[in-house]
């Protein structure tokens, strides 16, 4: 565990908050005991502090009298196709099928893998700032105060550098009391490859920047600013600009990049920003920022007696505020932290769609993050024009699909084609919007976004669909991510339990959407496709296998054949004896193939797992090992073990941000779940309070956590109980709470509760508080 992010800290706040009546708590502020702080040196980029304002992104670190502040913009992209360009036109998915039926697997992994072993289409970095200060002034400690997202330099000497992205205008801003920068250098991506003698990013990397072939930067300076604007591709110019103010106490730098996206002069644009910024000063910048910030932090909070998860959850949560805004684009695999070490991002910095992007914007639901989470949701509905004619032209169907693989622009990166051009990756991102509307109980968003762009996955769906010998609904390929990888033994028979489960959580739960806004004949056909898939392939005790004819084989990192239980609620605790022995069987079989095959976000993600079938030890060992041995100590999750101890075989180093956000949350399922064991049914959702909390999490508390249905709760817990806890309707409806109370029975603050088993219902009002003591 490494000693610089895990930090020993009181929980005498932990206690005082515990010690007050749910009903009069509020969502908290990060308490800066558990900000991230890095003692220097910090030598290298990952593990940098991280800034960032959603469309830009910076890395804080240094060593010595160099502090480097590592630049990046998210829609910074090279998009040039490698080979054919719109290959997918012409090696299409029924042309693979027919190939893959006679055996000539090599030609298809030809056709759809060949496009990624290019270098583009890429995200790009954009250097880097260096600040070379006095010779003996020496950098101490790094902070992030993730109240106000202000990133600090300690200096041995007293001095401090401040910096902040600005959470209201596309600038940064950084400060400089007690000393002055003897030298300030703007680096461009290619001047960082020619100062590192790898620059090739290691195997997971596109390679070093030099392979894009593009010009060097054309540089310039004036009496207080420098820049320079790097012609890309496609006509693509940016422009990463600095300019430095003086007084007697304070240096002040400002920094933006803008684009030819902004303007057709970016550097006119980029020193009009900077003036401005400069102009307010950083305290004028800075007020706005904290309140945006203040606002963010209000919508919920958690309290957990355990320092590494605390630090961990608070750290995610501030990543959502950092690198996903509402009008900016969405995360990719590092989020606004692309590599700064000459070398292009690890994968691309793309836009998985085989778990990565899901799980990035699968915990910001119940933390009621709903604008950072409305990022990825309107970048996929940007798109559907594009999408539509990739169902078109690959699958050859109505309706719209994504891409498994994709970059900025929505196109095919292809890959490993199992699933870079797999169908059902498009159901599981359809699954977000689902979420969306379930959790925000927004029906304006059901009408206009959710249900049409799902209800066009479900139509690109069934054109792919055919019935069987046996009349069940079949897709013309099918696989399991990651499994078997790419080798012929991937082509599974369709359709494999990956299949299966996407497909069926697609069709009910545009069931359902439907069925809320009276398309009863649209319901039924959802219902009729989710029927004709049939049943999940299993053992006779229960296990889930991959497909009819495969066993899961031994040890994997992705969840494949067992995600019908999470994220998909289609298996349940509450679903009966069957489900239960599925639940068992299954589980039971992974824990036998033991872990040496998984990554980091295999644990976070079994963690969540685990907490959602009730397991709350198995979930808090989970979430405990991803914590300890799959995060850098800036909180980055990386794939391999740091530790070495032996979790898993895999000890290698890029990060990707998933595993950060699957850990997440994994602590609202242990505190707080609200899905419905009958999915596809209206409003069949129920509240479960501290469903899966582990004993040593004895006294616990959240603030406003979001539950489907649009409710809002709040909950304490001492001594390993239930102390109280607070619902709010965000709508007017039925409300539902599972009585896991352990024999207590709530004191409520309405006479209108009935019980019917062991189900707590009342009707609320929307804006209605319904409360509860013991």
């Amino acid at each position: 565990m490494n000693k610089d992010y895990f930090l020993k800290t009181s929980f005498l706040a932990l206690t005082i908050c515990l010690s007050l009546s749910v009903n009069g708590q509020k969502a908290r502020l990060p308490e800066s005991t558990y900000n991230l702080v890095l003692k220097a040196p910090v030598s290298t980029w990952d593990e940098a502090l991280p800034l960032g304002n959603g469309l830009m992104g910076g890395l804080l670190w240094g060593e010595k009298n160099t502090l480097r502040l590592s630049l990046d913009r998210g829609d910074l992209w090279d998009e040039r196709t490698h080979g054919e360009k719109e290959w997918w036109k012409k090696y299409t998915y029924h042309k693979g099928a027919e190939l893959i039926a006679g055996k000539e697997f090599n030609t298809v992994n030809d056709w759809w893998d060949e496009a990624y072993n290019g270098v583009s289409p890429t995200k790009l970095p954009a250097g880097r700032i260096e600040l070379i200060f006095p010779d003996g002034e020496v950098v101490k400690e790094f902070e992030l105060k993730e109240v106000t997202a202000e990133g600090l330099a300690r200096f041995q000497s007293g001095a401090v550098l401040n910096a902040f992205y600005s959470a209201k205008d596309p600038v940064a801003l950084l400060s400089i009391k007690g000393l002055s920068a003897k030298a300030v250098q703007l680096l461009s991506p290619m001047d960082v490859y020619h100062r590192n003698t790898k620059g090739d990013g290691g195997p997971s990397s596109g390679g070093s920047v030099s392979k894009l072939g593009y010009p060097e930067a054309v540089k310039g300076k004036s009496t207080n600013a420098e820049w320079y604007i790097q012609e890309a591709a496609d006509g693509l110019k940016y422009c990463v600009y600095i300019e430095t103010r003086k007084n007697n106490k304070e240096s002040l730098i400002a920094l933006t990049i803008t684009s030819t996206v902004d303007a057709k002069d970016p550097l006119a644009l980029a020193a009009q920003r900077c003036a401005a910024a400069l102009n307010k000063g950083y305290q004028g910048m800075l007020q706005p920022h904290i309140k945006w910030w203040k606002e963010f932090w209000e919508k919920s909070s958690v309290s957990v007696p355990d320092t590494a998860v605390q630090k961990q959850y608070n750290l995610v949560q501030y990543f959502y505020g950092a690198a996903s805004r509402l009008n900016a684009p969405p995360m990719p695999l590092q989020g606004v932290w692309t590599a700064d070490n000459g070398a292009l991002p690890p994968w691309k910095g793309d836009y998985h769609n085989d778990l990565n992007t899901q799980m990035t914007y699968m915990a910001y639901q119940q933390s009621g993050r709903y604008d950072e989470g409305a990022s990825y949701l309107n970048f996929l509905w940007d798109r559907r024009d594009f999408f539509r004619d990739f169902a078109r032209d690959f699958y050859g169907t109505k309706g719209l699909a994504c891409p498994g693989v994709m970059s900025y622009s929505g196109q095919p990166l292809g890959g490993w084609g199992q699933y870079s051009m797999s169908p059902t990756m498009s159901a599981w991102s359809a699954h977000l919007f689902y979420l969306h509307w379930l959790y925000t109980a927004d029906d304006t968003f059901l009408k206009e976004k959710a249900y049409p762009w799902s209800s066009e996955v479900g139509e690109c769906m069934l054109g792919l669909l055919k019935k069987d010998s046996n009349g069940l609904l079949k897709l013309p390929l099918s696989s399991s991510p990651e499994i078997f990888d790419n080798s012929p033994k991937a082509w599974l028979e369709p359709n494999s339990n990956y299949d299966l489960m996407s497909l069926k959580m697609l069709f009910l739960s545009l069931k359902e959407m439907a069925l809320e806004m009276g398309k009863t004949i649209e319901a039924q056909k959802w219902a009729e496709a989710a029927k004709g898939l049939g049943d999940f392939h299993t053992k006779a005790d229960g296990t889930l296998m991959v497909d009819a004819k495969y066993e899961l084989p031994q040890s994997h990192r992705h969840l494949s054949n067992i995600m019908g239980i999470y994220p998909f609620n289609l298996i349940t605790s509450e679903g009966g004896e069957k489900e239960e022995q599925i639940i068992k069987s299954s589980l039971n079989n992974w824990d036998k193939l033991g872990t040496r095959s998984w990554v980091g976000y295999t644990f976070s993600w079994m963690s969540c797992l685990k907490a959602r079938v009730g397991d709350a030890e198995a979930a808090v060992k989970n979430l405990d090992i991803f914590v300890k041995a799959f995060v850098l100590r800036n909180g980055f999750h990386v794939n391999g073990d740091q530790t070495k101890s032996g979790y898993s075989g895999f000890t290698y180093r890029p990060f990707t941000l998933e595993g950060n956000f699957l850990a997440s949350q994994a602590v609202h399922e242990m505190l707080m779940q609200s899905w419905s064991s009958k999915p596809g049914e209206l409003h069949s959702g129920m509240i479960r309070i501290f469903p899966a909390t582990p004993k040593k999490w004895a006294d616990a508390s959240f603030n406003n956590l979001r539950a489907e249905g649009g409710f809002m709760v709040s909950a304490v817990r001492k001594n390993n109980q239930t102390s109280s806890f607070s619902i709010t309707a965000g709508r007017t409806g039925k409300l539902r709470i599972k009585d896991n109370f352990g024999g207590r029975i709530p004191k409520w603050n309405v006479k209108s509760v009935v019980k019917r088993a062991d189900v707590y219902e009342v009707d609320l009002n929307k804006g209605e508080k319904l409360t509860a003591n013991f």
